[in-house]
């Protein structure tokens, strides 16, 4: 293994460890690898619904919302009609609900850009430019949907690379960027980072290396995060609600709901008039 680098160094990865980390990679992608259902098409759409719902929820809760989700916006154009409220319906369980409103407003955005049938850009400036599409969620889509030689960096990605090349804990994203860049073998994009990202989850995880995310979440259970996911979830159940009627529900003071609505209605995912709370 090379050395550890510092953190503000660009590091150069030789061809022959590049060309030697490829291959054991892959090597034991092709035994080892998981058939996840995202894996089963490069339908451009189909690749972006499941990196949204991949952020920060694991594997096994994703699959059935996946296809469930796909069943029922099978295409751009249906889920840029679909009421927020069914779709917010179909993303409970997922968390992070304000996902689900950014991946309806990307459809939108592409309807409005495309008209129908929609797509999604083909270029990662392109994709940047819908809501909530950031740098490695372009790169992703056209790296699973396109099999373009670009390079994503996700966690799991983040910890092979710094494990496997002997690289700076703390290493910068930019380096880490070009790192991942200079390992990338060319014309396989889609199953190298399908194999890199197996690798993280089922062999080097972060407990065996000791490498741990950039970022941690916070408790969930009794966080401000938690109270809004029962807020939203009871407002889908039981329709529109008054603020006293919200506090009661939560067991908190009426500031408290009202609080909690405001950040809601700050993502988009409710609307407020008066003291009349319902989804948007």
């Amino acid at each position: 293994m090379a050395r550890r680098r510092a953190l503000h160094d660009t590091p150069f990865i030789a061809p022959a460890l590049a060309a030697e980390l490829q291959a054991r990679i892959l090597s034991w992608y092709a035994v080892n690898g998981r058939d996840l259902p995202w894996r089963r098409t490069t339908d451009p759409y189909a690749v972006l619904v499941s990196e949204v719902m991949l952020q920060q929820t694991q594997v096994p809760r994703v699959i059935p919302k996946f296809t469930a989700f796909l069943a029922a916006y099978p295409r751009l154009d249906d889920l840029a009609e679909a009421p927020l409220h069914d779709v917010l319906r179909l993303w409970k369980g997922l968390g992070y609900n304000n996902r689900a409103r950014r991946l309806r407003d990307c459809a939108a955005a592409a309807v409005a850009a495309t008209g129908h049938p929609a797509e999604l850009p083909r270029s990662a400036e392109g994709l940047r430019g819908l809501p909530g599409v950031g740098p490695y969620t372009a790169r992703a889509v056209l790296a699973f949907a396109h099999n373009d030689d670009v390079a994503a960096v996700d966690a799991n990605v983040r910890r092979v690379l710094t494990h496997e090349l002997g690289l700076a804990i703390d290493l910068g994203t930019r380096a880490l960027q070009m790192v991942a860049e200079a390992v990338l073998p060319r014309g396989r994009s889609r199953d190298w980072h399908n194999a890199l990202m197996d690798y993280g989850a089922l062999l080097l995880t972060a407990r065996a290396t000791g490498i741990a995310p950039r970022t941690r979440q916070g408790a969930f259970e009794g966080s401000r995060r938690w109270y809004r996911s029962r807020l939203l979830q009871a407002l889908l159940e039981r329709g529109p609600q008054r603020l006293d009627q919200i506090a009661v529900e939560l067991d908190v003071t009426p500031g408290v709901a009202a609080e909690l609505v405001d950040l809601l209605a700050r993502d988009g995912l409710v609307r407020r008039d008066g003291d009349h709370v319902q989804v948007a």
